[in-house]
């Protein structure tokens, strides 16, 4: 046994080494970014890219936070992925307690269809998505990108949710019938409080991907005062010139609320997508 142990350690240590080389090449354009977003034009034209700093400034992210209106693109990315947010996780949640708590002829049918729009490109929709925006009245406004994230991230959501909603007995459903409690009151004081781990990690994954997005955000919003972070900062870049500090400070900035969202829930986010990796 000592031998086999003894065996092991080199492999262990390699795959250590190069878990560490894969982190440090993982970091390098982040600490690169970093540094530009703190150097000025001048010396980064002068001295190129890599080349140690000689002048160091701020001004940058109070530009970036100023005059190129990124602040205003936090906002509109807030106000486009909180209500959005909202909406898959409650509608999500809904469409998963029904399919556990009751059997029904196409119970089965629903769910796969679920599944089955997860497995849909999103790039294919971008003509009928567009169209039905303007049928609907709705394009280049909020509710055209609000409307859209929930509908396309519902399949998903509702996957994660019923699949972590089978692991709840249900004694505890059977229980509360007996009481007198009706469907709307089991779910809202048992279902959704024990799924909580669940939709955390929803929360946090949805947050990012809603929050990032880009393709949407061109495709269905037009008007600047609108746009979200995302395509905000491609107001940054000059016809003939780029100022690629005050762009990679722009960039920085609008990296903080993932970041927030991420550490303010991560002891949620490993639980709760393990915890519903149930069969059925």
């Amino acid at each position: 046994m000592s031998m086999i142990s003894e065996a092991k350690r080199p492999i262990s240590r390699w795959i250590v080494a190069i878990v560490w080389i894969g982190a440090i090449i993982w970091l390098i354009p982040i600490v690169g970014a970093f540094v530009t977003s703190l150097r000025t034009m001048d010396d980064l034209n002068t001295n190129g890219f890599w080349a140690i700093p000689r002048e160091f400034t701020l001004g940058n992210y109070t530009e970036a936070w100023t005059r190129a209106g990124i602040s205003r693109y936090l906002l509109n990315s807030f106000i486009i992925t909180l209500p959005a947010l909202a909406f898959m996780l409650f509608f999500s949640s809904m469409c998963a307690y029904a399919l556990v708590r009751f059997r029904f002829r196409l119970s089965k049918f629903l769910y796969f269809l679920f599944i089955g729009g997860m497995l849909l490109p999103f790039q294919i929709l971008m003509i009928p998505v567009f169209r039905l925006s303007n049928d609907l009245n709705i394009y280049d406004t909020y509710w055209a990108l609000i409307l859209f994230h929930t509908a396309f991230q519902l399949g998903f959501c509702t996957f994660v949710l019923r699949n972590f909603m089978r692991t709840i007995p249900t004694s505890l459903f059977e229980s509360a019938v007996i009481d007198g409690a009706n469907e709307w009151t089991i779910y809202r004081r048992i279902g959704l409080p024990l799924v909580v781990p669940a939709l955390a990690a929803l929360a946090t994954l949805e947050f990012t991907w809603v929050f990032n997005d880009y393709l949407w955000a061109l495709v269905l919003v037009n008007r600047d005062e609108l746009k979200p972070v995302t395509t905000g900062l491609s107001t940054l870049l000059g016809q003939y010139i780029n100022n690629w500090p005050l762009i990679v400070a722009g960039s920085l900035l609008a990296t903080i609320p993932t970041l927030v969202v991420f550490f303010a829930l991560q002891r949620y986010f490993i639980g709760g997508l393990t915890m519903g990796a149930t069969k059925g």
